[in-house]
């Protein structure tokens, strides 16, 4: 989006979650938590707070499609909310009460499904999605028809025709401010690579509106993460989520803030970040976990989206992954962040 367009569609989405009570909704899926009043009280560190939590989408279905497996949020139009689900489904949510208004079936262009991880809606309201099968970024009309397909580093593609691990390339995709840079995040190493290095693809659009391959950098992630998404901010540094799953122990989600991509940093060196907070530290305002977590507030988190900005604070809204199992629960988290 232009960048006026972006603030609109951030004030009427702000304007919305807002009347929604920190994120509160009716109805018998619903599980929702706040502490109004108290930011200290809901610190989960220095620099993040949480503001609420709803489960209102959890195990239920809109128009005969399961509303699950969500793995990517970003604005739309209007004050509205686009949720990409890992499984060829693109919902449009209700920016006061999250509850789906419209969903499109996506494939690829012989019709067969996508693992779907990464979506921009750009500046003329298109989508641009990221998979991991191959990987890929399609753009997509808002109807769900293919418009075009970007070209993809060989090296990118998952092995044996290149280097990328299985189930472990494109997760995060984004746009930077002014809308001419388009950066999509490794989840894992690329085979040969070190240990937590991962590699940032980016490509430039191009007078025809299209996208060329541009540079690519290089992020750390903590030991035993990898990247679930990653976020630009108006100022073009990145929001990072890394994420990590131990069977019996449960997840680890913890929020980075990384300097601007080609900003001062020299090539080849990994983008310096700071941890902003480890959600474990989260008050849990009484959610409840169906497996064993640190907190039981902690779900597979993948998908994050920034919602306002006020002088001081972003909101930023991520949900998490239900995998379509019965342990595991889509659950939104709103969260104030200063940078």
């Amino acid at each position: 989006m232009r960048p006026r367009i972006l603030r609109t569609a951030l004030a009427a989405l702000t304007a919305g979650l807002a009347a929604a009570g920190c994120l509160t909704a009716a109805g018998p899926a619903a599980a929702q938590g706040s502490s109004p009043g108290n930011s200290q009280r809901n610190a989960c560190s220095r620099s993040v707070s949480l503001a609420g939590f709803s489960d209102v989408l959890d195990k239920t279905t809109y128009d005969g499609t399961y509303v699950g497996n969500l793995s990517a949020l970003a604005p739309d139009r209007h004050g509205s909310l686009a949720a990409l689900a890992d499984r060829s489904s693109l919902f449009r949510l209700d920016a006061r009460t999250l509850q789906p208004r419209g969903v499109i079936p996506l494939a690829d262009e012989e019709g067969a499904a996508l693992d779907s991880e990464g979506l921009v809606v750009d500046r003329d309201g298109t989508y641009l999605v990221s998979s991991e099968t191959e990987p890929s970024v399609r753009r997509y009309s808002r109807t769900g028809e293919i418009l075009g397909r970007l070209p993809v580093p060989d090296d990118l593609r998952t092995a044996p025709e290149g280097r990328a691990q299985e189930n472990g390339s494109f997760e995060g995709l984004t746009l930077l401010p002014g809308g001419r840079t388009l950066l999509a995040s490794m989840e894992y190493q690329l085979d040969g690579d070190p240990a937590d290095l991962v590699r940032l693809q980016t490509w430039q659009r191009t007078r025809d509106g299209g996208f060329r391959l541009g540079d690519r950098y290089t992020y750390r992630t903590d030991a035993g993460l990898g990247v679930s998404e990653v976020t630009a901010l108006p100022d073009g540094r990145l929001l990072v989520l890394e994420r990590g799953f131990t069977s019996g122990v449960g997840n680890t989600i913890r929020l980075h803030l990384a300097d601007r991509p080609g900003r001062g940093t020299p090539r080849g060196t990994p983008l310096p970040k700071r941890l902003l907070a480890d959600l474990a530290d989260c008050p849990s305002l009484g959610a409840t976990a169906g497996q064993p977590q640190p907190n039981p507030l902690l779900d597979n988190f993948e998908g994050m989206a920034v919602t306002g900005r006020s002088r001081d604070r972003t909101d930023v809204l991520i949900v998490s992954d239900d995998n379509q199992n019965d342990v595991q629960t889509t659950r939104f988290l709103r969260l104030r962040v200063r940078t």
